[in-house]
């Protein structure tokens, strides 16, 4: 039975391979005419002639650089550029720097480097500059505090202070005005001049404070502004221009250079920003404190006196530099901070921080630096007042030692003249035909009033040459079109002047 199986069995293996031999001949065959198939249809799929041994290449300008490039910038101005010929100036300004109407303009351009005046046309006569003003302000803050130095907000302990390790007992806390207008509500924003300091920085300081300390209850804020001294407000400001937002009392702390939103600059201002300032103080205070089991009395008041001598320092914040802060007033003229850098330049001069010592702080300024101050009067140190005489010739020898003098930390205001058609007050200027030509040439401080227009600054001529200039105009039809033109036609054409 054994044998018969085993037979069977091989002679169905036998037939099962005969059986078999059709698919394997087939498979064999297919795989035959794959090889050479895929060697045809590979160089489709993988993109005609791109090798495939070498490597990928890449471009030069996606390697990390081996070293640094030369830096690129602005030439120096060349000492050889010729000095214009007055009569060739005379040419190009005479038929353009005219009055719409009534009044007249004064003018004087001279050559930065010598001195040389250029043009005068009544450029010794008195006149009122407007916001002009403020470059004899920047130059004195510039000089009389120093282009690095920076105003402190602080907060110290007041009145009152309860014992350390205390609960629910009450103190109070001081909000010291440094002279810093420009704070911000929010967090210190270092990377900015308005708002560089900021309240909730500060408030967050003095939490941290008093948690170290054991304090646990309510506090009350205090303000002490007794830094700047005598009347707030110049009595040659007229109340319609305050009540307009020109300006506001001054006071040595104050929030968006005492606006409500610093985006509006049009709108009235708080009339009291050293309580705004620290009301805001406050809220920050509460905010940060409520984790600390502290509390905020509700009102702030002024503190009667000045802290004491032993007053532990709670925190403290920086503001931006002076020189910051004098561009950001030439770029937006902003009144209040005008009037504040020249308090502080008194105050750092050693005398009284009043609006009367500031005009003085500020005249004394010029008069060291060899600027005749004959016939100059100084009402304020803004702009705002119209008893303020200064001649378009003593401008231009303020900006020529901005741009040329000895003093160099008077380099610092440079930044701050607007740029025609590009920066500042002169943003939305030299934008039609007659200007367009001295766009971002020209750099200027602007000035306006209902009947006072003025510009000075300076230039590089076609030549090369650097020239600065001050046009002012007074006595002008209130509303007049033509008069901010001219002045800008003037300066655009000093721009392109080859007059040698």
């Amino acid at each position: 039975m054994s044998g018969t199986r085993g037979t069977a069995s091989s002679r169905g293996r036998l037939s099962t391979m005969v059986r078999s031999w059709p698919t394997v001949l087939i498979t064999v065959l297919l795989l035959a005419l794959a090889v050479p198939a895929g060697m045809l249809i590979a160089p489709a799929l993988s993109g005609p002639g791109l090798p495939t041994a070498e490597p990928a290449h890449t471009p030069a300008w996606q390697l990390v650089p081996e070293r640094l490039s030369v830096p690129q910038g602005i030439d120096p101005l060349s000492t050889a550029a010729p000095v214009p010929v007055p009569a060739s100036v005379a040419a190009r300004l005479d038929p353009v720097l005219k009055t719409d109407g009534g009044g007249t303009f004064t003018a004087v351009v001279q050559d930065a480097a010598t001195g040389k005046v250029l043009y005068d046309r009544d450029g010794a006569a008195d006149r009122i500059p407007a916001s002009n003003m403020k470059l004899l302000t920047a130059v004195a803050a510039l000089r009389g505090i120093g282009p690095e130095e920076r105003f402190s907000t602080k907060v110290v302990t007041g009145p009152g202070t309860a014992t350390p390790g205390a609960t629910g007992a009450a103190t109070s806390v001081v909000l010291v005005g440094g002279g810093d207008v420009l704070l911000g509500a929010g967090d210190s924003a270092e990377s900015k001049v308005l708002g560089h300091a900021g309240l909730a920085t500060l408030a967050k300081q003095t939490v941290d404070s008093l948690r170290k300390g054991g304090f646990k209850g309510e506090v009350q804020v205090l303000v002490d502004d007794s830094l700047f001294t005598g009347p707030a407000l110049n009595p040659a400001w007229s109340p319609d221009d305050v009540a307009a937002g020109e300006t506001a009392p001054l006071f040595p702390l104050a929030l968006n250079s005492a606006r409500f939103d610093p985006a509006d600059t049009t709108a009235p201002r708080p009339q009291d920003s050293a309580i705004a300032a620290g009301e805001a103080f406050a809220a920050g205070l509460k905010a940060a404190g409520a984790a600390a089991g502290l509390t905020v009395a509700p009102a702030v008041v002024r503190l009667d006196g000045k802290p004491t001598a032993d007053a532990k320092v709670l925190g403290q914040v920086q503001s931006a530099t002076v020189s910051q802060q004098v561009d950001l007033m030439l770029q937006t003229s902003d009144n209040y901070l005008a009037e504040t850098l020249g308090r502080m330049t008194a105050a750092a001069g050693g005398q009284p921080a009043t609006y009367e010592s500031a005009k003085a702080a500020v005249l004394g300024q010029l008069a060291g630096l060899g600027i005749p101050t004959d016939g100059m009067l100084a009402a304020d140190v803004s702009g705002l007042a119209l008893a303020n005489q200064v001649s378009a010739r003593q401008f231009s020898e303020v900006v020529r030692a901005i741009t040329n003098g000895k003093d160099t930390r008077l380099r610092a205001a440079l930044a701050g003249f607007p740029v025609a058609g590009l920066t500042g007050t002169l943003g939305d200027r030299y934008i039609d035909e007659s200007t367009a030509e001295g766009a971002g040439l020209v750099r200027a401080k602007t000035g306006t009033l209902n009947t006072v227009i003025a510009l000075s600054g300076y230039v590089v001529d076609a030549d090369g040459r650097l020239l600065v200039f001050s046009f002012i105009g007074n006595g002008l039809t209130p509303g007049a079109q033509g008069n901010k033109p001219a002045l800008d036609t003037a300066a655009t054409a000093l721009a392109g002047c080859g007059c040698s």
